[in-house]
């Protein structure tokens, strides 16, 4: 699916057949065009309009930095990362974006709640957005937005962990370690999205093709700074609480340890004196004994309490 975003002096429209956009000779007035999981067909008319070439998804997907910014002459070629949190295992997803002559080509493979919000924000102020770089601009700063939301809702969960753990807990041990693990990922995840858009950010800062809202992209840097302290934060906190849990798994291992081994030590004096007057020795003075069977009963009696008062009295109990 392909969307053109065409903006004139008096009207803003949005055209979604390639085939329109060309029959209604707009094509110089398109600010963005946006292609969700376009075919090959789109991409190839879309690069025959405008003399663009677009990135493969195998090659926007590339970690290196020269794979994720790229810039020349009036081209900026430009791979972020968006946070897919809403499914059971958050990833990051690469939108390649192509910045060529003040517009603005944006590559998804996924739908993100950015770009409806950004959608939103363009058909309701369009003054706001001149060109291209307006429009890329708005998208991190909505992002950036989504990520600080994802940050303060990750510190709540971590802060109902921290409760549980201290409060609740009933030796669910597994479900609580996959929770912290979990909340890791997802830092970790938020983290690699922050730092990406900080890279891009401070390549646009230095980037001689457009000049325009330097003040903006300052402003988001220092925001994006102190989300990537907050989620440093939350890396603390989630190996505190860990280690805090590890602790609190050997304490009540220590408990059940230290209840055997109060049972053996009641039960192996009692043990050891039915096991000597078990023996068939020939030579047992006791045997003929008449009161025999009741020595060893108050023996075994006697053996069994006399650890337990001296557990109790040296407060081991």
């Amino acid at each position: 699916m392909v969307k053109c975003f065409v903006k004139t002096s008096s009207r803003l429209e949005i055209i979604k057949n390639l085939e329109t956009l060309q029959e209604s000779g707009k094509v110089k007035d398109v600010v963005w065009i946006d292609m969700l999981r376009p075919t090959r067909a789109e991409v190839r008319t879309v690069e025959e309009m405008f003399d663009i070439h677009f990135p493969t998804k195998q090659e926007s997907e590339e970690i290196e930095i020269s794979s994720r910014y790229w810039e020349e002459d009036n081209r900026l070629e430009i791979n972020s990362y968006f946070l897919i949190s809403n499914d059971k295992t958050p990833y990051n997803e690469t939108v390649s974006f192509i910045l060529q002559s003040k517009i603005l080509f944006s590559i998804r493979y996924k739908e993100l709640e950015t770009f409806k919000e950004l959608s939103k924000r363009f058909l309701t102020s369009p003054k706001e957005f001149s060109n291209g770089f307006d429009i890329f601009y708005q998208i991190l700063d909505i992002r950036i937005d989504a990520d600080a939301d994802a940050i303060e809702s990750l510190s709540k969960e971590i802060v109902k962990l921290r409760r549980h753990v201290f409060t609740d807990y009933t030796n669910d041990d597994e479900e609580i370690l996959e929770k912290i693990a979990a909340s890791e990922d997802l830092n970790m995840k938020i983290r690699e999205n922050l730092t990406d858009k900080q890279r891009i950010l401070t390549s646009l800062l230095k980037s001689n093709v457009n000049k325009i809202a330097t003040d903006d992209v300052v402003i988001m840097l220092k925001d994006i700074k102190s989300l990537i302290e907050h989620t440093d934060f939350n890396f603390d906190r989630l190996d505190y609480l860990q280690s805090i849990f590890v602790g609190m798994l050997s304490i009540e291992q220590n408990k059940a340890i230290k209840i055997f081994t109060i049972v053996n030590v009641i039960f192996l004096p009692p043990t050891l004196i039915a096991s000597i007057y078990g023996m068939n020795f020939d030579f047992m003075p006791e045997l003929h004994f008449k009161y025999g069977y009741l020595l060893a009963i108050g023996l075994m009696i006697l053996s069994s309490v006399t650890p337990l008062y001296i557990f109790k009295k040296k407060g081991w109990m």
